[in-house]
């Protein structure tokens, strides 16, 4: 009976984890690589981010009515209204840039730039003094060299494309290869990893801002409900001046509707739940390791489904920033124990900024 017991528990805690986090870096990725090819069949990234996002209010919808933990949550004001709708401009600005920064380059340079999220975040730390410069402490170091380190591979990646490693075979299908002159040129992938980037120094703002809502109004699922729906007016704002010629906004049952049905239900309802059950299970710094993978499965799909190049620049930043990464990483996970729960890390005495506590939120928008 023990036996199974224990079996049970390492599935639980071990097999199972392991297995859906792959998988989910698996979904991201796909995600990405389904909206490069039906941008590359001539859909509006404007158009895709309000659908999406309306897709993912809607499915979200009867949070704000039927959770339990609502119902003792003190009433929205306009303050906390501020807070989100301050939260979708971010959010929705970080959208509209990833996604041209994706028609411009590829997959596989956004899974590369997605890494430098934790380098990022403790830039902004230390900008809003949240976390203290302690050059003597060995985690502090790790942090500030995985940050150059990371940023080093950053400028590597975007700037240097170098030699052809892995050209795709004729047998590409050419559906999803029509319409790609952008990913041939020098300076549109420079202008590309440009807007991937900006989109990834948002990301750590979006941390921020969220963490002010989370301690007045602690209800993940109402907050995203709302974040999208804001999101979703914004980007239809800009989307409508962006976009007058109304059959963009006419989607056909093709990839395009594809992509944003599985942006909707796959990237902001099953990705996000999964990685809040693994962060409960396992801890950020489990979570958080699983990140660099999202590179290969990136190149693998890009060659495969779009007929992506992958260039020697590509290998070596993305190499270069995985191990700014794991640096960073390394150091906060050595901080870890320092504080006693992960939920009073924003309360701890010496008022430092966790930023593994907010790593865990990330793409809890399908950022």
């Amino acid at each position: 009976m023990g036996s199974n017991n224990n079996r049970e528990t390492t599935f639980y805690k071990e097999v199972l984890p392991f297995t859906a986090m792959v998988t989910m870096e698996c979904i991201n990725v796909g995600l990405n690589t389904l909206y490069k090819a039906a941008t590359n069949k001539g859909m509006s990234n404007h158009v895709f981010v309000v659908y999406s996002h309306c897709l993912a209010a809607l499915l979200l919808l009867p949070s704000p009515f039927f959770s339990a933990r609502s119902r003792i949550l003190p009433p929205l004001n306009c303050s906390i209204f501020a807070k989100i709708f301050l939260l979708g401009v971010i959010g929705c600005t970080s959208q509209i840039m990833g996604k041209i920064g994706i028609i411009y380059a590829s997959p596989t340079l956004a899974s590369a730039i997605s890494n430098l999220v934790p380098a990022f975040t403790f830039v902004l730390a230390v900008i809003f003094r949240m976390e203290k410069i302690q050059l003597k402490r060995s985690t502090t170091r790790a942090k500030v060299l995985g940050t150059v380190v990371s940023i080093a591979g950053a400028f590597v990646v975007t700037i240097y494309k170098g030699p052809k490693i892995l050209v795709p075979t004729t047998s590409t299908p050419n559906l999803l290869r029509q319409h790609q002159p952008l990913s041939s040129s020098q300076s549109n992938w420079m202008l590309g990893g440009l807007f991937l980037t900006t989109e990834y120094f948002l990301v750590p703002m979006w941390y921020i801002v969220q963490t002010w809502i989370m301690k007045v109004y602690p209800a993940e699922v109402t907050v995203v409900f709302f974040y999208n729906l804001t999101v979703s007016i914004l980007a239809g704002i800009v989307g409508f001046l962006s976009e007058p010629d109304s059959n963009k906004w006419i989607i056909k049952p093709d990839i395009a509707l594809a992509s944003i049905l599985c942006s909707g239900i796959l990237g902001s309802s099953l990705y996000n739940t999964i990685h809040i059950w693994a962060l409960r299970v396992k801890g950020p710094v489990y979570v958080g390791m699983f990140k660099p993978l999202s590179i290969a499965i990136a190149v693998a799909m890009g060659v495969i489904f779009l007929g992506d190049t992958l260039y020697l620049g590509s290998i070596l930043g993305a190499t270069i920033i995985a191990i700014g990464f794991y640096t960073v990483m390394w150091g906060k996970a050595k901080e870890m124990p320092e504080y006693n729960d992960s939920s009073d890390l924003e309360s701890s005495p010496d008022q430092k900024f966790p930023l593994l506590h907010n790593f865990k939120n990330e793409d809890i928008s399908n950022k």
